[in-house]
């Protein structure tokens, strides 16, 4: 992709707010309103909700201990100086002093968003200057209220020593965090794909900064440029993006030094259409941004769109899965042990049965199951293709002749499927969800079909729960793409509740 040398002010102008506003905030508000994600706060309905939620709580949590740790200490300090006012503070009121922890925590948290602190890129220097900043503020704002309300000066001394405690905490848990991402790998399932559009000079710097940084949670997959198709990285046009983005997984584009606006407003129309963040390198002719702006080594991403997404809801329905599938697999453990036995007994080989399965954007996992078919099972399935009774990449026969007597009474109550709630508690896996599918299924799949491993597979879904029995992989497919699309904690519930009763009635195969 060209560069043009044109003036700074010519550019400017051709990227200013008018020229991204009217399909983007168009589509924010229909989405928002659709979905009430405008009643949560900006931060969490982004893709880096996650990781800016558990920043905030790790830093709010800090802050708890911290003045409990305080009051604490202030207890045998009464003991030897009853007549001292400073170590009377919150004695016989443990709630007054959680109370004014929280306060501290919010203040603390609130400034250093407005500064950036919770910013992708924002490296360990400037972390500990924006630090030092919020704690400062948040200090004196608190040591102010409680000087109006009339409080001895002495609560305020408390606040002072209170806030240098919050920051060496702060500013250690960060320094632990930063040392332990860069001697470990980043997490395959924690990185997003992002996909750069312009392979030219600048393009090339973006995913040169991305790939050097080991904190970093991006992971270059290639280019997209129309004249530099035969480089090397470059995966194809830019009117590719949308096959790309699919095949791909890509969760967030980055446009490099856009020569005009057309550009601009056509990738921006299909990361809208195909719900990926878009960031913009625009070329500044050697300027540094002023303000606050997300950096990739020495050049500015401005962020254009950020998909919306429930990620406080996520969180939960992460929480509740570990919740649940950590009390069934001790609740259930003698139940467990009875059906491996009985599977030994029945038949010859291991009593689970573990295959590589197709996971979120793709990543295959180990898939447990209790074994319900004969142990070289996997062998003769290709001999039996020619009896599938799905259509599609998906293989089913009704009296299936590898499944064992043990085996048929399991499928019956979908008690084979039980130790899948350990892929759960790892995270392969959620309670509800589209049920994963093995690799050679996958990979005959079509561009359209990827669209159901969006989201992680579940034990159970919509599709197991309304039309189990029905041969159309199509239909499952729609129904996988309709879990999807109108997720909600309650729907994942109400999944849970009929899934119960289909296995309290036996209505498994």
């Amino acid at each position: 992709m060209r560069i043009n040398s044109r003036k700074p002010s010519a550019f400017v102008r051709s990227f200013g707010p008018e020229a991204v506003s009217e399909i983007a905030e168009r589509n924010e508000f229909l989405s928002a309103k659709k979905s009430f994600l405008f009643l949560l706060p900006q931060p969490l309905q982004t893709g880096a909700a996650p990781k800016c939620l558990r920043s905030v709580v790790a830093d709010l949590t800090l802050v708890a201990l911290n003045w409990l740790l305080l009051g604490a200490l202030l207890v045998p300090m009464r003991m030897i100086f009853p007549q001292v006012w400073i170590f009377s503070y919150a004695a016989g009121a443990p709630r007054s002093l959680v109370g004014v922890a929280l306060l501290h925590g919010a203040l603390i948290t609130l400034i250093g968003y407005s500064e950036g602190l919770y910013a992708r890129s924002r490296e360990l220097r400037q972390q500990q200057q924006i630090l030092a900043v919020s704690v400062i503020w948040a200090t004196t704002l608190l040591s102010a209220a409680y000087w109006m309300q009339g409080v001895p000066w002495t609560r305020s001394a408390l606040c002072l020593i209170a806030g240098v405690m919050h920051f060496g905490a702060l500013w250690a848990s960060r320094w632990h965090g930063s040392l332990k991402r860069r001697r470990s790998e980043p997490s395959c399932q924690n990185l997003r794909n992002v996909l750069i559009v312009g392979a030219g000079p600048v393009g090339r710097r973006v995913a040169s900064y991305i790939r050097a940084d080991r904190e970093s949670a991006r992971t270059v997959l290639g280019f997209l440029d129309d004249e530099r198709s035969a480089e090397d990285g470059v995966m194809g046009q830019v009117s590719e993006l949308a096959h790309v983005a699919r095949t791909k997984f890509v969760d967030e584009v980055i446009l490099a030094a856009p020569p005009d606006r057309s550009l601009l407003l056509r990738v921006l129309d299909e990361a809208l259409r195909l719900h990926l963040d878009l960031g913009i390198v625009p070329e500044l002719f050697g300027c540094k941004p002023a303000g606050s702006v997300e950096t990739l080594g020495d050049l500015p991403l401005v962020c254009v769109h950020a998909e919306r997404l429930p990620a406080a809801a996520l969180v939960m329905k992460r929480l509740l899965d570990i919740f649940a599938a950590g009390l069934a697999l001790v609740l259930l453990s003698p139940l467990l042990v009875a059906i491996a036995t009985l599977i030994k007994l029945d038949s010859p080989g291991r009593a689970l049965y573990c295959a590589q399965r197709a996971g979120r954007k793709g990543k295959p996992f180990r898939c447990y199951k209790f074994r319900t078919m004969v142990s070289h099972a996997d062998k003769l399935k290709d001999d039996l293709r020619q009896n599938n009774q799905r259509s599609g990449p998906f293989f089913k026969i009704v009296n299936d002749p590898r499944i064992t007597r043990v085996g048929r009474l399991l499928r019956r109550y979908s008690l084979d499927e039980l130790p899948q709630l350990w892929n759960v508690l790892i995270g392969d896996m959620s309670l509800v969800g589209p049920r994963p599918h093995p690799l050679d299924d996958f990979a005959v799949y079509a561009t359209q079909h990827l669209a159901r491993l969006d989201m992680t597979p579940g034990i159970t879904g919509l599709w197991q729960v309304t039309a189990r029995r029905d041969p159309s992989f199509q239909r499952s497919m729609q129904l996988d793409r309709e879990y999807i699309r109108t997720w909600s904690l309650k729907l994942d519930f109400e999944i849970l509740l009929k899934t119960v009763l289909a296995v309290v009635r036996g209505e498994g195969d």
